[in-house]
């Protein structure tokens, strides 16, 4: 589909395509993909070994379809860069992509707003818009989730999985580091910045997300695998980037039973800033962060990559 923009960095008649990743997304999947279709005509769904018919869901619906070889480890990172091989291949006028995850819905107004967006400045690689929960109050869980997901529109270190990209930036740092299992769209985010990028956050609605989670088990996964990626991330880049260091600090200290008697503090100065089931969530979350933390480096030291971090 075409799109008219303004002028600056996405010309008039811009070629957008979509890169939809998902795997055993259920119900969730059909109004991700005629979201997509709905917003673009060129889009592609790359599953990553789902055993439900998520596949010939997808091509049911009519959108370009790849399952991914078992034989190599799944990750969001390898399927992102998949779905935009093959974006390119079959679309090679292809000037933005916008990367969904399958649990996702776009907002009907988004692209045009995305476009809109990246116009203003020729060196912005990525924008992105608020994704909001779909069932915010159903679980606590879904209600933390709803909250991370806001922030102040305009320039920015990095996005989440939902994006629009210039197609330019992403040949230029060589797409996403595929043997991430997590954090994936920071490292890439990082290394668009180092290149003179432009990382920006847009006002504007841009998905409706379900996160499913119902269980503390849940949970647990999910901020074990955020504890893990953010180790990682500090022993690749942390040189470059000191927040990376006091973060995985702060992750340590508060985990230890000493300072657990400090816990009301931290869940002071945080409930007055965002509330108490948010302030809950950021100090009970040290413990799995940890414990994420602790993981990598074990499986650094006995040099094995570690499996993908599921949580639902």
């Amino acid at each position: 589909m075409q799109y008219q923009a303004a002028d600056g960095g996405a010309p008039r008649g811009a070629a957008v395509g979509v890169v939809v990743i998902g795997r055993n997304e259920g119900d969730r999947l059909p109004p991700c993909l005629l979201s997509a279709k709905r917003a673009c005509e060129r889009v592609v769904y790359v599953d990553s070994g789902s055993k439900d018919d998520s596949a010939a869901m997808g091509r049911t619906l009519g959108v370009e379809v790849i399952e991914l070889d078992s034989s190599q480890p799944f990750t969001a990172a390898r399927g992102r860069n998949t779905g935009f091989a093959r974006l390119k291949a079959l679309w090679p006028d292809t000037q933005f992509v916008q990367f969904i995850d399958g649990d996702c819905e776009l907002d009907i107004g988004w692209i045009d707003a995305g476009l809109a967006g990246i116009a203003k400045d020729a060196r912005t690689a990525v924008v992105f818009g608020r994704r909001r929960e779909r069932y915010p109050d159903r679980t606590v869980f879904n209600h933390v989730c709803d909250i991370e997901w806001d922030g102040l529109a305009g320039p920015v270190d990095s996005c989440g999985g939902d994006a629009l990209v210039r197609v330019e930036a992403m040949l230029e740092v060589d797409g996403y580091d595929a043997g991430l299992i997590a954090a994936e769209d920071d490292d890439l985010c990082h290394r668009m910045r180092r290149c003179g990028w432009k990382i920006v956050r847009l006002p504007d609605e841009m998905t409706l997300h379900d996160v499913a989670m119902t269980t503390w088990w849940q949970w647990w996964q999910r901020n074990r695998r955020s504890g893990y990626a953010g180790a990682e991330a500090w022993h690749r880049r942390g040189a470059e980037d000191p927040k990376l260091l006091k973060h995985v600090v702060s992750n340590l200290l508060w985990a230890l039973p000493p300072f657990w008697l400090l816990w009301p503090a931290l869940w002071w100065r945080v409930y007055r800033r965002s509330g108490a089931i948010y302030a809950t969530h950021i100090v009970l979350g040290k413990v799995p962060h940890c414990v994420g933390q602790l993981g990598f480096w074990w499986t650094s030291l006995r040099a094995r990559k570690m499996v993908l971090i599921e949580y639902k």
